[in-house]
């Protein structure tokens, strides 16, 4: 954990690390990548990105036998979908070398990258070689005329509503996925959080249910009681979509995609909320929700929508660290103006030939 001690001198913060992940080192070796079908894209000449090749890492004696032609049916994996996107692409490498750091099963887990217009195959099987992983595009066509504007322009881009549609998108033998969001990094063993019992519920989530619910509509939402009646006879949380255990046999038998959909036509219309691709799920799942550890979601590390703003965790273990909001680590980082906790990030970083944020 020599990373601890390097933080330690700039950050007091980087003390946590030593509660926050149990190892950080490993002598796990690579599991097999399985490509994707989408090789038509190109990633463009001005590609401005290169990142470093990951460590290896294996699944340990006690797991499952993985063979190197497994498919992405085999009952044995992990799931777990995260997008791609040009700006967030930092964010989300260092969240699968996260995962696979911390997984006692590693070469168990499939992921699912979720891309617009631009194919990022190559660089995935480059900065982690035996990954296996399928790329899938999802057209932003098909959101397009469904998104309103937010309180925040990274909020209205049309691959942030590709979570809504992961039950078309993925093949239909997975039945169970994680979605993770691009901006965080897990410091524990993500087949926990897989073995999730979601009951009778489509989602799992860690909720908090002492948040100012009410906050997330506008008054024009309240005031309509056809709308205000969508939460009577359900306890509602508030719960944050970069975290979710969806059950997608329940999600596609539900039709969840299509009530999605609908209230973001009434958004068009009515303006009756302010935020991007949370509503929603608010209206559609709060109070049908399987409750999860809010040690899987230490959010807002990215001060909300605050530029500038710095946070502390919540009381209680932390297996994931969560920058949403407007601030990210990478960014803050290369300012050389960080946020404390933004030190908890930076050992995940695989971006260049080298990080030299000791210099900080």
């Amino acid at each position: 954990m020599l990373w601890i001690m390097k933080f330690s001198q700039i950050f007091s913060a980087a003390m946590l690390v030593i509660i926050l992940s149990p190892s950080l080192q490993s002598s796990y070796y690579p599991a097999e990548a399985i490509r994707s079908s989408y090789s038509y894209l190109q990633i463009p000449n001005d590609y401005r990105f290169s990142f470093r090749k990951s460590p290896s890492f294996h699944n340990a004696e006690e797991c499952d036998s993985i063979s190197t032609d497994i498919s992405v049916c085999d009952p044995s994996l992990v799931h777990v979908a995260i997008t791609l996107d040009i700006d967030y692409l930092r964010g989300s490498i260092a969240a699968v070398h996260s995962i696979l750091r911390h997984a006692f099963c590693p070469q168990s887990i499939f992921f699912h990258f979720l891309v617009t217009d631009t194919n990022l195959e190559d660089l995935v099987q480059s900065t982690f070689p035996e990954l296996k992983f399928k790329v899938y595009y999802f057209d932003s066509n098909i959101v397009k005329n469904l998104i309103s504007t937010s309180v925040r322009q990274a909020l209205e881009q049309p691959l942030n509503y590709a979570r809504n549609y992961l039950a078309d998108l993925l093949e239909s033998c997975v039945q169970r996925v994680i979605y993770l969001d691009s901006d965080l990094v897990v410091v524990d063993d993500v087949a926990k959080l897989w073995s999730t019992d979601l009951g009778l519920k489509t989602i799992g989530a860690p909720e908090y249910c002492h948040a100012n619910f009410t906050k997330y509509f506008t008054a024009r939402f309240w005031s309509e009681p056809s709308f205000a009646a969508t939460f009577e006879k359900r306890k509602v949380c508030y719960f944050n979509t970069g975290v979710m255990v969806m059950d997608l046999v329940r999600w596609r038998k539900e039709g969840y995609t299509k009530k999605i959909e609908k209230w973001m036509e009434i958004q068009k219309s009515e303006r009756i909320y302010e935020l991007g691709s949370l509503p929603p799920y608010l209206l559609v799942f709060a109070g049908h929700v399987a409750g999860i550890e809010h040690r899987w979601n230490q959010h807002g590390l990215g001060g909300d929508n605050v530029k500038g703003s710095c946070r502390d965790l919540h009381a209680g273990p932390v297996s994931l660290l969560h920058w949403s909001g407007s601030g990210k680590p990478w960014l803050r980082l290369d300012s050389r103006n960080p946020c404390p906790l933004d030190a908890l990030w930076a050992p995940f970083d695989l971006y260049g030939h080298g990080n030299s944020y000791e210099s900080l």
